[in-house]
């Protein structure tokens, strides 16, 4: 009789226990399909979008340049002697027309004080040959002779002066002296370098850009320079573009000028150049990821009358802020800006944020 109970009690709990599982199977199924309902082509898909409103925008390219001295000279004697007076100290600022450097003159000045008298004598003999020419004492050829031999002496006279013009080394612009070369008392020949000199106030930058960017590099451009290990950000303008691309590289070099007045930019420097090549006012720029590319370009999806619609745009200059959009948007949009890979033609959307 035991044996019996036991056997039905069994039976009973097997029973129950089918039962649970054909109930959760039920349950399951019937959350599936709940799912599906709210997941399929029909359901809205929640969305972030925004208003295009038109903004400022600057098409900027970069660039790396060195920066060069305004003007710059080697300082080098034209005629060859001995050094009698260095006028300059190194490092030093000076003017232009100050005298520099000295080379002996004892010579030529002996030369010119003895074809200036040649030439008092000339003149003297022109001046009574003059007198006689007047009253018919002397032909017209013997007038010409004097003249002439007087013409002659003032031609010495003048080359004589040239070369003691050379003799003296002076500043051909305001600016800084470098280093010196030469000592006085020393002899030096013409190919002998006695210093340098710099004007840095205003300092260029050289650079160079692709050649596609060559119609946008203009006297007048603006530019923003970093120099060397500065964070100071320098303004200037392009003031030269050269007239050809390099072959070379195929990039066009340019040269601006920006300022210096604390003399703390050096020229040799390395110089990371940014160039404005236009500013647009009333630009449509949007976030990189509202743009989908496909096969035949990239389109976009806005929302119109709450479903999502797929529009083709065309892409201009790209920032680290956006895109660009020069075809396909306009003014008041509303742009979708996530949920893009759950967005088909015509999908209902239920805007969540709106910017």
């Amino acid at each position: 009789m035991l044996n019996v109970n036991v056997k039905r009690f069994i039976t009973l709990i097997a029973i129950a226990a089918v039962g649970c599982v054909i109930i959760s199977g039920c349950s399951e199924g019937k959350g599936r399909l709940s799912n599906r309902e709210t997941s399929g082509p029909g359901a809205k898909v929640s969305v972030e979008a925004l208003i295009i409103r038109p903004q400022p925008l600057e098409n900027k390219i970069f660039a790396t340049g060195t920066l060069l001295a305004n003007e710059e000279v080697e300082l080098r004697s034209e005629v060859s002697g001995r050094v009698t007076g260095i006028m300059f100290e190194e490092g030093a600022r000076v003017r232009k027309g100050e005298l520099m450097l000295k080379i002996n003159d004892r010579e030529l000045k002996a030369q010119l004080k003895r074809k200036s008298l040649e030439e008092k004598l000339s003149a003297d003999e022109e001046s009574r040959k003059r007198s006689l020419r007047e009253i018919s004492g002397i032909s017209q050829v013997e007038y010409d002779k004097a003249v002439n031999a007087l013409r002659m002496i003032q031609a010495e006279r003048e080359i004589i002066e040239s070369q003691l013009a050379k003799t003296e080394i002076v500043a051909p612009f305001d600016g800084i002296v470098g280093l010196r070369y030469v000592s006085e008392g020393s002899y030096v020949s013409t190919n002998m370098l006695a210093a340098t000199m710099q004007d840095t106030d205003p300092i260029k930058v050289e650079f160079a850009v692709p050649e596609k960017y060559a119609k946008h590099i203009k006297k007048g451009t603006e530019i923003k320079v970093l120099a060397g290990d500065s964070e100071e950000e320098r303004r200037g303008n392009v003031y030269a573009v050269e007239s050809k691309i390099d072959l070379g590289t195929r990039t066009i070099k340019a040269r601006a000028t920006i300022p210096n007045s604390n003399q703390d930019l050096i020229p040799g420097s390395f110089a990371k150049v940014e160039i404005t090549l236009e500013r647009l006012p009333n630009a449509i720029v949007i976030p990189a990821e509202a743009v989908i590319p496909e096969l035949s370009g990239e389109k976009v999806f806005v929302c119109k009358e709450g479903k999502a619609h797929s529009v083709p745009i065309k892409t201009g200059i790209r920032t680290d802020r956006g895109i660009q959009i020069i075809e396909g948007l306009a003014a008041q949009d509303t742009l979708i800006v996530s949920g893009l890979l759950q967005l088909s033609e015509g999908r209902p959307i239920e805007i969540k944020t709106l910017n």
